[in-house]
């Protein structure tokens, strides 16, 4: 997954479908890109990063989500109420 490459779009405040139009790249290529599952081209790269005016490095920065990721939290989140008795005024 591209992150920084999702972020950046939304940072210009285009959505992927507009993008692709503009620079003339398929919606489902530039979705496949963006998701991680088609790696682009050189020239998608420069295009990209050119027209988001960003570091090309950074904007492709891959990020793959950990296997834990995916499992739920074991213990729910508690709150101790502040009162006198505990030390907390």
């Amino acid at each position: 997954m591209y992150p920084n490459l999702k972020l950046q779009i939304f940072r210009r405040g285009s959505h992927q479908n507009q993008l692709a139009k503009v620079l003339g790249i398929d919606e489902t290529v530039l979705s496949k890109i963006i998701r991680g599952y088609r790696d682009p081209t050189a020239a998608q790269r420069r295009l990209l990063a050119s027209y988001l005016d960003v570091d090309e490095v950074w904007l492709f920065e891959r990020f793959e989500a950990s296997p834990d990721a995916k499992q739920p939290v074991s213990a729910p989140l508690t709150f101790e109420k502040k009162t006198p008795e505990n030390g907390d005024d």
